[in-house]
């Protein structure tokens, strides 16, 4: 968690876990600004991720969201933050995650993620075989998203009412938030 208690809410999890749905609500809740990563790839680069991905050039996408993380947390206090699934295999990034803010890892199972993520042309890995991605890819993530996560939300058992709701009331949000 940061230093001197900053209330800066770093959403992490995978693609379809509610990033940016429940990032929207607790915005609403709280009255705090809420910054999404694919806005900040967008402001950084001019283009989305999907079309860099398209374009061939996922390293330049990669180093784009690890720049939009550096923007992002360095934010002013208090906001909430929707960090992209992938930058979470960076390890730089993931000391970035450690000292930004809280972090809040919304997870659910490979198939409940596939389920929800379909259909969003943003995402560019989801032209294939969805199951098979999701599995290879929360095999990868999940342990790293673990090894950052102050706070985890299983969003497979919650609504995304009921994920607003945990965290506004989370201990550790409650303290680094309270003067916010």
């Amino acid at each position: 968690m940061t230093a001197g208690g900053a209330c800066r809410i770093l959403l992490i999890g995978m693609m379809g876990s509610g990033k940016s749905t429940i990032g929207r609500l607790l915005s609403e809740a709280t009255g705090w600004p809420y910054v999404d990563n694919d806005d900040l790839v967008r402001r950084i680069s001019g283009t989305t991720a999907r079309q860099l991905v398209a374009d061939g050039d996922e390293a330049a996408m990669r180093e784009i969201e690890s720049a939009a993380l550096v923007a992002a947390v360095g934010m002013h206090a208090p906001v909430i933050l929707g960090i992209a699934a992938g930058t979470i295999l960076d390890r730089a990034n993931r000391d970035r995650l450690r000292h930004g803010g809280i972090v809040a890892w919304l997870t659910a199972s490979p198939a409940i993620l596939a389920t929800r993520a379909v259909g969003a042309e943003h995402r560019p890995w989801l032209d294939g075989d969805i199951g098979a991605w999701f599995s290879e890819a929360a095999a990868e993530r999940e342990p790293l998203f673990g090894e950052v996560a102050d706070i985890t939300i299983d969003i497979g058992r919650s609504s995304a009412g009921e994920a607003v709701v945990l965290l506004r009331e989370h201990p550790a949000i409650r303290e680094a938030c309270a003067d916010a």
